[in-house]
């Protein structure tokens, strides 16, 4: 069967780029997307997957998000591959037309849905406001249609289950996103905290600025970059001019250097809102290194409190008292118990049940 993955656009990599990616080679498919930085897949180890291009979006949010909705609306690869994934937000405007299909979905567009007043209220002025508010309003629209024609929809965890049948209606399966075990390894407990992230607001990265401000002592290393032209930009400049001393941030970083940060960090700190999932955490405990994160969202279904780490209220007083905490334990002792923990998240448990989804998808067309 020749499968075709997806994917919105391979700019700044996360954890939803590497997920489809890997399922695209595991699968032996080809991708297909619109944005593609050739050098991040270089990086990622991805250099032998057949990569197909549409163009490059406009870069000025939402301009880039619609120019996206429409390339992948006009495109047709229907006599070409006998099944179709769709891995992001903007890619399955192109179901309609290529069918039998599925969505991994990371979560519904969380702008048209959970944060849509949040958004709206970011906007500097009331013109701002009101373009966003009617693009939102028009979009929301057109991907609840699009949606329509998704044969099938398997989420990375039970908390964007509850948001696909909130606000689509529609019953879905599970198949958590899979960490690379053999990648991952603890070489010491170094001197310094780890952050992995895009740049995003929604990752709330000035609360982690806020809790080493509070602990000069220690040091933080943030990773973690955004594609040009997103919605991120501003924020990004924000975060740069307002770093404490006892913070450096690297942007985005090759594979290898992100795996020896994993190996050498005394920890990893999570503040992202209400997180989809957070494979980041998965990394971390791969590379025996415990996790301190907010207690929401997907990270509560990945770290165990006490056990692999901490789960806290998302304030920086929490926060603060968690890395003290941990810091002073050390890794070592959280060392057996994060490896164990991320081997309930392997590869094969992961493409085993995307072959089910795609055998069942099939069975119902």
């Amino acid at each position: 069967m020749k499968v075709a993955v997806f994917v919105d656009y391979i700019g700044a990599i996360g954890g939803a780029e590497r997920v489809a990616l890997m399922m695209a080679k595991s699968l032996k498919g080809d991708v297909i997307t619109t944005d593609l930085d050739r050098e991040s897949i270089k990086q990622l180890g991805f250099c032998d997957l057949s990569i197909i291009s549409l163009g490059k979006t406009i870069r000025a949010p939402p301009l880039k998000q619609i120019s996206a909705s429409i390339m992948f609306a006009r495109c047709d690869f229907s006599d070409d591959y006998d099944f179709f994934i769709f891995s992001g937000n903007w890619c399955h405007y192109a179901a309609k037309k290529h069918r039998p299909n599925l969505w991994y979905c990371h979560t519904p567009v969380r702008a048209f849905y959970d944060m849509k007043d949040e958004i709206i209220s970011r906007q500097q002025n009331i013109i701002l406001k009101v373009l966003a508010a009617l693009w939102i309003w028009c979009h929301e629209r057109f991907d609840q249609r699009s949606v329509r024609s998704l044969d099938r929809i398997v989420v990375n965890s039970l908390n964007v289950q509850k948001r696909v049948q909130k606000f689509y209606g529609r019953t879905s399966s599970l198949a958590y996103p899979p960490v690379e075990l053999d990648k991952f390894s603890y070489r010491e407990c170094g001197d310094f905290w780890l952050s992995v992230n895009r740049t995003y607001p929604e990752k709330r990265i000035e609360l982690q600025f806020q809790v080493f401000r509070n602990i000069p002592e220690e040091q933080l290393v943030v990773v973690g970059g955004y594609s040009e032209g997103d919605h991120a930009s501003w924020y990004h400049r924000k975060l740069v001019e307002d770093m404490p001393n006892n913070v450096v941030m690297l942007g985005q970083v090759s594979e290898e250097e992100l795996i020896d940060l994993y190996s050498r960090c005394k920890g990893l700190i999570c503040t992202a809102k209400d997180e989809d999932f957070g494979l980041t955490p998965l990394e971390a405990m791969a590379s025996g290194k415990p996790v301190i994160a907010v207690n929401e969202g997907g990270f509560a279904e990945t770290v165990i409190d006490g056990v692999t780490g901490r789960l806290v209220e998302p304030t920086a007083e929490a926060l603060s008292q968690a890395v003290r905490e941990v810091s002073e334990e050390g890794c070592l002792p959280y060392k057996s118990a994060c490896r164990e923990r991320a081997e309930h998240f392997s590869e094969g448990a992961f493409i085993k049940q995307i072959e089910k989804e795609i055998t069942d998808a099939v069975g119902d067309v």
